[in-house]
């Protein structure tokens, strides 16, 4: 869609419904898969709106090169790519600075949720392909990568789910797509683990007042606590159908 066009678009229609047609406080359609990957120690897969997005997790192992290894816990890397083909504008493969930046807030919005002392001078590399983008990424990536980890059976306190909030045309809204995040006025996702009622990321882009800021924070929490039902089920799943292939 053209700038101009796209800048005339109204975001939030006279009845409050958003362009996609969701309330201000609906999440996005949601599909997680675990276990996508075979030759990957542990993998998801989700699709949250437009966004789809897969992981693999390697490890423990010994860790390359020998002298980042940790005398005391593993060493959690993760590399966040996006596809060349996950955006309208063809995109260089050569990792961006956003890249580089995410990969580094994602991995530190799991590492509180890792036991990562069970395992000195290993490494758990966690790697993340956005196959196709559409706003959210960050926190999809984050409510994906952490059932990759599980599922690779790293011992974690919690899964951590991400969900963003913002305020598009003056009215606050859960789990923005591409066009509110870009043309709203603020956003703010938000990194939780549900059972420990810990926050692990807050990060926000925009302007709200205190008021505002409080209820965007509730209101990405509340995003969270329905996705982790969803990361639970997705989880449950793959075993029972295991399960169900053993009794066969």
């Amino acid at each position: 869609m053209p700038a101009k066009a796209q800048e005339k678009q109204k975001l939030i229609d006279k009845e409050g419904k958003r362009i996609d047609g969701r309330n201000p406080d609906e999440l996005r359609p949601i599909k997680i898969e675990v276990g996508v990957l075979s030759n990957a120690d542990g993998s998801a897969y989700i699709e949250q709106g437009k966004c789809k997005i897969l992981a693999g997790v390697y490890g423990p192992r010994e860790t390359h090169p020998k002298h980042l290894a940790l005398p005391d816990r593993a060493l959690l890397q993760c590399r966040y790519h996006m596809a060349p083909f996950s955006v309208e504008e063809r995109k260089s493969p050569a990792p961006s600075r956003r890249e580089i930046e995410l990969s580094k807030v994602i991995r530190e919005a799991l590492e509180p949720a890792v036991f990562l002392e069970y395992y000195p001078r290993t490494s758990i590399d966690l790697f993340i392909e956005v196959l196709q983008a559409d706003g959210g990424t960050r926190g999809a990536a984050i409510t994906m990568a952490s059932l990759a980890l599980a599922d690779a059976g790293i011992p974690m306190k919690d899964l951590v789910v991400a969900c963003a909030a913002g305020k598009v045309e003056g009215k606050l809204v859960l789990d923005l797509s591409d066009a509110e995040d870009k043309l709203g006025e603020a956003d703010l996702p938000v990194a939780y683990m549900p059972t420990i009622d810990a926050v692990t990321l807050l990060q926000m882009d925009g302007n709200l007042t205190l008021e505002e800021f409080e209820q965007t924070v509730n209101m990405a929490l509340n995003g969270c606590k329905q996705i982790y039902k969803i990361q639970k089920e997705a989880l449950k799943a793959k075993y029972v159908a295991l399960k169900e292939v053993a009794e066969e």
